[in-house]
């Protein structure tokens, strides 16, 4: 019975999506390296070679394979053609329609005599928008299938393919308009709460479109020649689901989503609570977790329709991303104006720092409230993807007669000679220099010269500029790729001591014994030559105690590699509750937090504009043999702004969990942002427990909010590490708390500078040391008065004054009392802004 209902549903649906098809004002389906048309459910991909005037260099090469791949992937006959770019080329569309359009690209490295698309690294982008960076395909029996939802502003669309090894290649694609309001403008933001705007502008990548409750849709049975996968391999607990579908037609109400938003087939069908255990236990969630990529943005859209009710107002049920409530008590008969089977879908923004999204529906807690809960659809979105300003990606149209043709050719060939017998040369001195040198090796830039791999573009002005170019002033030296490969044992995995963003960091020993941390980018990482330039630059120029000193760097036959000086004992946050967790002690705990501070102290004011981090956290917090702190990871710094201006306007980075809640919600970065991300860190240090933890109940999940209450409570002392029990004085745990609380203040102007989160860090291990330091708001002692004391401190006998007031009083309480006058001097000022 169930078998014939969706038999029927899905021929009245086809019959709906047929009369109802969306016609979008551009459509281009271009079946690339084809010579003839590709017929596909009815939609006809032309060959580019019809489309000649949108390529732009036509004479790029065109492969087929010999395999049948009708019958292996989805719209398989589009893989059986590709066109191979050997440089720098492009497609450009002329837009009759300009707003939201889908970009789908379709990719197949099949084995081709001549070619070896398998190895094939390249990016693609638009005018504004890189969509694949460092891109490769899997292998070469996987079909890969890219879309983007990107907002066109221009009457031209031009998709750049440009090879970064040696070619670049496409088997179809696919541009055409979407409707207006398929993106609305803003969404629910999730963490921290509050409503997230500008998503109009934004550009899309679809990672995951779910049908729930269902079979696989395809192309033919959507508007839009979407598919939706089911979703019984994403579940967290099968049995705590059932699947249910109806043939009861869909009412499409004004105000509500169209078919363009999702079809017929997506509203027919549910995943729904399992009744079995809405009774055994009322309290569960029905989860489902994915795979993503880390520390990224993401537009989560879940599509709801009652179609289980028999009347209004009986489905209640709460909504958790991550963890995080979405929604609580909803009830889509008030959403869908009194309707059943009426569409409704919330837009939803998550930031995912643990590489899964989990999404959950759950009982309500209202009384009287059968436990229920359902979900129809689901979409996950990425984000922010990078910017043409950030990562430039160019094109250069040749168009060149025969006879200058000829002339180049010839040029090349003597170029070609003359760059071979240098290279020869330089291998040879390569080879002399590394005998002479046999320690570390250090070889300046300005003998191997800039080796970055990152294109050249044009700017503005015509002129062309290059993202790879490295000063030569720069302090740090770049290393010979061999000389890496020995320190590592050829990057040997049993030398893996961690792995981030950028790529896995290996422990290595240079010819002097001379120990070392290697890290190596990963080119299918998110984090890529910006980010390496960035560091380079960084850490080139600064020095301090307590920030992680680079040591060189290599950029050679493709690697980006970065040396830093070890640091024995680790990030940290393996010491706090990682895989090398010790008993640090209070009065530790607090010197590490000091050294950090005086790192990020350094980089705010030590250099004549403020260094602005952008990603502190507990993981880039590294500790030598003698516990000292020093700050690492400065992929993502961003040079503070100018003395005229408040902030730096700019995509927001950083660790789910850390950021700043002003800085995401208005992208504007502030050194007051790392402040934030710091306090968070204190919290880490005094709790010992992850940031974001999916596995606790939702009240647990973020440190941040669930210490905030505790603090609110007056019941700090319940969360702190049971290792610290009895072992931190009240006065240092008081003063610890407060300066972290004020860190995590909502608005940036009613947090502390680092030096005052510096100075309340030291009063706090002072507290902790000294027994006899009171908190006495005014201070009598020997006749003295506070504003005596006060007294003391003015003019410039400062360092004189101190010493004969230390005749009278402890050290310890004149230190007391420098930081009450501190604080009042900051409450003042904060109360004249």
């Amino acid at each position: 019975m169930g078998i014939r209902l969706l038999i029927f549903v899905f021929m009245i649906n086809s019959i709906q999506c047929i009369f109802s098809q969306f016609i979008p004002a551009d459509k281009y389906l271009i079946n690339c390296g084809s010579s003839t048309n590709t017929t596909i459910d009815n939609r006809v991909f032309a060959s580019d070679t019809s489309f000649s005037s949108i390529l732009s260099t036509p004479k790029d090469i065109s492969v087929n394979t010999t395999a049948n791949l009708i019958s292996s992937f989805d719209n398989s006959a589009l893989y059986n053609t590709s066109r191979v770019f050997v440089g720098p080329s492009s497609y450009s569309f002329p837009i009759k329609k300009i707003g939201r359009h889908y970009i789908r690209l379709y990719f197949f490295a099949f084995s081709h005599q001549a070619y070896n698309l398998s190895a094939a690294t390249f990016s693609v982008s638009t005018q504004n928008f890189v969509l694949l960076s460092n891109f490769q395909t899997p292998n070469a029996s996987t079909a890969v299938f890219k879309e983007f939802s990107v907002n066109i502003t221009s009457e031209k669309l031009i998709l750049y393919f440009e090879p970064l090894d040696s070619l670049a290649f496409i088997n179809a694609i696919e541009v055409f308009s979407a409707p207006d309001d398929l993106i609305t403008n803003t969404a629910k933001n999730l963490n921290p709460k509050g409503t997230y705007s500008g998503l109009s502008s934004n550009a899309f990548e679809t990672v995951y479109r779910i049908n729930m409750g269902g079979p696989k849709i395809t192309q033919k049975n959507d508007t839009l020649w979407r598919t939706w996968i089911p979703d019984a391999e994403f579940l967290f607990n099968t049995n705590s689901a059932t699947f249910v579908n109806v043939s009861t037609p869909i009412k499409y109400k004004k105000g509500s989503p169209t078919r363009e938003i999702a079809p017929d087939f997506v509203y027919n069908m549910a995943t729904k609570a399992s009744n079995l255990l809405t009774v055994s236990n009322p309290t569960f969630n029905v989860t489902w977790e994915f795979n993503v990529d880390k520390s990224s943005t993401y537009l989560i859209r879940m599509h709801f329709c009652d179609i289980v009710s028999n009347a209004l107002n009986l489905l209640y049920f709460n909504v958790y991303i991550n963890g995080y409530s979405a929604d609580q008590n909803l009830d889509l008969s008030i959403l869908t104006s009194k309707s059943l089977a009426t569409p409704y879908y919330a837009d939803y923004i998550a930031t995912d720092d643990l590489g899964k999204v989990r999404v959950s529906i759950g009982p309500s807690d209202m009384e009287n409230i059968k436990p229920d809960g359902i979900l129809n659809g689901l979409e996950i979105m990425k984000m922010n993807l990078n910017s043409i300003d950030e990562l430039k990606s160019s094109s250069k149209k040749h168009k060149i007669g025969v006879i200058s043709g000829t002339v180049i050719g010839a040029c090349s060939l003597i170029v070609s000679v003359a760059c071979l017998y240098m290279t020869i040369k330089k291998k040879k001195k390569e080879k002399k220099l590394l005998k002479k040198h046999n320690s570390r090796t250090w070889i300046p830039l300005s003998f191997f010269g800039s080796k970055s791999y990152a294109k050249r573009s044009k700017n503005s002005n015509g002129t062309s500029s290059s993202y790879g170019e490295y000063s030569n002033s720069q302090l740090a030296l770049q290393f010979p790729l061999i000389v890496i490969q020995e320190a590592t044992n050829n990057f040997d995995e049993s030398r893996v001591i961690g792995v981030g963003g950028f790529g896995k960091v290996y422990r290595g020993i240079l010819r002097d014994e001379t120990r070392v941390a290697v890290k190596r980018g990963n080119p299918k990482s998110q984090q890529g030559m910006k980010e390496f330039r960035t560091e380079i630059e960084m850490l080139s120029r600064l020095r301090h105690r307590h920030l992680v000193s680079l040591i060189g760097f290599c950029d050679e036959d493709k690697e980006m590699i970065l040396i830093y000086e070890f640091m024995e004992k680790g990030t940290l946050k393996s010491h706090l509750y990682g895989s090398s967790v010790t008993n640090l002690s209070w009065k530790q705990r607090l010197e590490i937090c000091i050294g950090a501070a005086k790192g990020l102290h350094y980089l705010h004011t030590g250099q004549q504009k403020a260094i602005i981090h952008r990603d502190v956290k507990s993981a880039n917090i590294l500790l030598d043999e003698n516990l000292i702190a020093k700050v690492s990871d400065f992929g993502l710094s961003k040079t503070g702004p100018e003395m005229d201006q408040t902030h730096v306007s700019t995509a927001v980075k950083g660790s789910f969990g850390y950021l700043d809640p002003e800085y995401f919600r208005r992208q504007q970065l502030t050194e007051k942002s790392d402040v934030y991300s710091f306090g968070v860190v204190m919290l880490e240090v005094l709790c010992a427990r992850p940031v974001i933890d999916p596995t606790l109940t939702r009240d647990m999940v973020n440190l941040a909010e669930w210490a905030t209450e505790y603090v609110k409570r007056g019941e700090l002392e319940k969360i702190i590490d049971h290792k610290l029990d009895g072992k931190i004085k009240a006065e240092s745990l008081r003063k610890f708390s407060e300066t972290a609380m004020k860190c995590l203040a909502e608005f940036g102007v009613d947090r502390p500078t680092v030096n005052d989160v510096l100075w309340n860090l030291e009063y706090a291990l002072q507290l902790q040391e000294d027994g006899e330091v009171s908190d006495h708001d005014g201070l009598e002692e020997n006749g003295k008065s506070l504003k005596e004391l006060v007294d003391v401190f003015g003019g410039n006998k400062l360092e004189d004054d101190l010493i004969d007031l230390s005749k009278t009083f402890s050290v310890s309480r004149v230190f007391s009392q420098l930081i009450k006058i501190e604080e009042v001097s900051i409450m003042k000022t904060e109360e004249g802004r």
